[in-house]
């Protein structure tokens, strides 16, 4: 799968240990970070979806993110709420599912470079899509869905000019790195 994909088979092993990294640290810290909270890693870029109690703990599993060797990006997309129960933790992997389902189904979208999370009906994009009209199909994909309340896209275009310091991930050397 991971040769299919517009990262490459490196990237996406680096990927695949950034989000082991992080979840190791999270499990290390408390339970509650790898129960409340979700990873998706392109290219380095690391999207941090889910629901905390407090802000407290939405800091703790950013800095730890922050951590990883190869991380570029944390983009803290956590929210602080008690969460919305059964119900809506089933509706959000309704909507993720059927979003995936869509988008793999659609042939002017290569599925296979996005990934999709759904938090509370906010629907959290992160990949790298091959043009601004592949983009605009996987958002009117998540539009038509009951249930979305808002679609955030993390993503980027395949001839954006970040991507060329994906070639760097590797050494964990970021400008936005904390310190």
């Amino acid at each position: 799968t991971a040769a299919a994909e517009e990262r490459g088979i490196g990237q996406a092993a680096i990927d695949l240990r950034i989000k082991v990294t992080i979840s190791s640290l999270w499990l290390n810290h408390s339970q509650k970070l790898i129960t409340g909270l979700d990873l998706n890693i392109s290219e380095g870029r690391v999207l941090v979806t889910g629901v905390v109690p407090d802000e407290t703990t939405r800091d703790v599993a950013v800095r730890l993110a922050w951590k990883a060797k190869g991380v570029r990006e944390v983009i803290n997309e956590i929210r602080i709420a008690s969460g919305d129960g059964a119900t809506g933790f089933a509706r959000d992997g309704w909507i993720t599912g059927q979003l995936r389902t869509r988008v793999t189904l659609d042939k002017q979208v290569q599925a296979i470079n996005y990934a999709i999370e759904t938090v509370g009906g906010t629907v959290y994009l992160i990949g790298i899509a091959q043009n601004a009209e592949e983009l605009s199909r996987v958002r009117d994909h998540a539009r038509a869905l009951p249930y979305v309340r808002r679609i955030v896209s993390h993503v980027i275009l395949k001839d954006d000019p970040r991507r060329a310091g994906v070639k760097n991930a590797a050494t964990g050397t970021s400008p936005g790195r904390p310190q």
